[in-house]
């Protein structure tokens, strides 16, 4: 059975929920949609919880506003993946300012934490303090890691045939990663998924994945 623990509306009045399994509390946090255009988390989320019963925190949509119009930001046009309070935030070329290339600018918010569903998460971690966080993005086919988590990394990579990265590529100031990971020495996984194949398609090895992460 499915226990919501925590739950906050969007601008939009749209509800992001903390979801536990039969309301045991995990120290292992899974997070889909970040990005209103990376559609699978939550996909893949709900259907394992529908399925499975293994122990795990799951936010299976973090940012329903921007999946709803189909953008990668949110309802005020922030990129949550730059919102993060980190000691780097703002401090690339291009930051805050809007573009569709989101490899060379973005637009992070008019200061740290300013959105609704950057606060969620960071009272999520305050209170329930997990040891492992898993996020789930698309399309690059990478399992991407910040913090002690490059065993882990390797064991999803093994499971996944995905290829492990430590650096997804360009900068990334404000990231949950950085956030989380780099600052406060939480493995963090980042696992970018394959967006050219149906979602039915990676139910499987992702929920191999899950299981994996749900047993550490």
């Amino acid at each position: 059975m499915q226990t919501v623990l925590e739950s906050v509306k969007t601008i939009l009045g749209n509800e992001i929920k903390l979801i536990s399994v039969d309301g045991e509390i995990s120290k292992i946090l899974v997070i889909g949609v970040f990005h209103g255009d990376e559609p699978q988390g939550k996909f893949l989320i709900d259907k394992y919880l529908q399925m499975n019963s293994r122990t795990g925190l799951f936010i299976p949509c973090l940012n329903p506003d921007g999946m709803a119009q189909n953008t990668r930001v949110n309802k005020n046009g922030v990129d949550l993946n730059r919102n993060f309070p980190t000691e780097n935030w703002g401090k690339n070329e291009g930051a805050n300012a809007t573009c569709d290339d989101h490899t060379t600018a973005y637009y992070g918010g008019s200061v740290p934490a300013s959105e609704i569903e950057t606060k969620f998460v960071i009272n999520v971690i305050n209170k329930y303090k997990p040891k492992l966080i898993l996020t789930l993005h698309s399309p690059y086919k990478v399992v991407n890691y910040d913090g002690p988590a490059r065993k882990i990394a390797e064991k999803i990579s093994e499971i996944i045939k995905y290829p492990v990265e430590e650096s997804i590529g360009y900068p990334t100031p404000g990231s949950f990663g950085t956030y989380c990971g780099v600052e406060r020495n939480i493995p963090v996984i980042t696992l970018e998924l394959d967006e050219k194949i149906p979602v039915e398609d990676l139910i499987q090895p992702v929920f191999n994945v899950f299981d994996y992460v749900c047993s550490l």
